[in-house]
């Protein structure tokens, strides 16, 4: 059908509803209003208003509660070596700091929901500068909140602000007194740098203690390393775990770029490495068998074991640190020696590299 054979009524019907709804729609629509304010309990009731301020300042004693048992477990409970005495102990410090923060946190939620005002507040648009009646109706809402929530004015709640007060001066010793309590003990830095190993130790697998033969390390596989004897150690065994722990790769002696002044440290394709982030002290334990990489799970620290376990990628500023390897008459591997080098994260004064191991020199780093 041509243009011509169409109907003709069609858009005049149109614009005559378009004419309609025009007429019917208001140019300015009518205020609702505020909607009915329905008083609460404690607004109405002055025994619901007392039970809603002793549920606050109980709360806020909760808190209190949490920071003393925060204190108490770091002070009365005895830590050992056992991981389960850690989880303990730091659970219950942890359970402590819990209630010390949410006790604040739920108090001052239901001391504003029960009873401060919780009439709806209307502000109308106005100029940037308000005027001089704004400006101390302004002060005058800052004087009204103060008398609602009782710290101030004629309706004061002594019980509520003390308790808050006493939380609030607290709750931050959760959290300091375990770290001051800390400091101080034992500022020989030096000792971070040695670690268990020493000449002839043998690799064992981490945690069962399993020594390793160089047969049994095949090509592509990884072992998570800790010096035999380890778990032998009747004191401080969780704190040399955490320097000594070692990666033990072997790849195609192909693929291995031997750095300089570290011809001897490998054998046959395999390489031993700290575990130990240098970036902030996170273990590194993902190997990507096809690339040769290992990826820190804190901050995606990548490092090349290929070669030298250099930095590829992520905010790491070091190679991860060689532990010198060979393998003994029985065909098991041992270390030559300590790391030439601290293992974990840099400090203040990082020791220097060599060739007998660490000396007292310093160099400035960043971390």
């Amino acid at each position: 059908m041509s243009t011509a054979d169409q109907p003709v009524g069609h858009d005049s019907a149109d614009s005559s509803t378009a004419a309609q709804a025009d007429e019917q729609t208001p140019e300015m629509f009518t205020d609702p209003g505020l909607p009915y304010h329905r008083p609460r309990r404690a607004d109405v009731d002055p025994k619901a208003d007392k039970r809603a301020e002793r549920q606050v300042a109980a709360l806020f004693g909760l808190s209190i509660l949490g920071t003393i048992i925060a204190i108490g477990s770091y002070l009365a409970l005895d830590m050992t070596e056992e991981i389960a005495s850690i989880r303990f102990v730091n659970m219950m410090i942890g359970l402590g700091l819990f209630l010390a923060m949410i006790g604040i946190g739920l108090g001052a939620v239901h001391w504003a929901k029960t009873l401060m005002r919780d009439h709806e507040m209307v502000e109308e648009r106005h100029e940037l500068r308000s005027s001089e009646e704004a400006r101390e109706g302004a002060v005058q809402n800052l004087k009204d909140g103060v008398e609602d929530s009782g710290i101030g004015g004629v309706k004061r709640r002594p019980v509520l602000v003390g308790s808050l007060v006493g939380a609030i001066a607290l709750a931050p010793l959760a959290v300091l007194f375990p770290q001051i309590g800390n400091m101080g003990g034992d500022w020989n830095t030096k000792k971070f740098a040695h670690t268990m190993w020493r000449k002839g130790t043998r690799l064992a697998r981490d945690p069962d203690g399993t020594l390793i033969k160089a047969s049994d390390v095949t090509i592509g596989s990884a072992f998570h390393v800790i010096p035999d004897g380890l778990n032998e150690l009747e004191h401080h065994r969780i704190e040399e775990k955490a320097k000594a722990v070692v990666l033990l790769v072997r790849l195609d002696p192909r693929d291995l770029k031997i750095q300089p002044g570290r011809e001897d440290w490998s054998f046959d394709g395999i390489v031993a490495y700290s575990k130990i982030c240098t970036h902030v002290g996170c273990p590194v334990a993902l190997y990507e068998q096809q690339t040769h990489h290992l990826l820190c799970p804190c901050h995606q620290s990548t490092f090349d074991v290929a070669d030298g376990a250099k930095v590829v990628f992520g905010p790491a500023k070091r190679p991860l640190p060689q532990l010198p390897i060979a393998v003994d008459d029985e065909g098991y591997i041992v270390a030559q020696s300590d790391f030439h080098e601290p293992i974990g994260p840099s400090y203040w004064t990082r020791l220097k590299h060599t060739s007998d191991g660490l000396n007292d020199s310093s160099e400035g780093s960043s971390h």
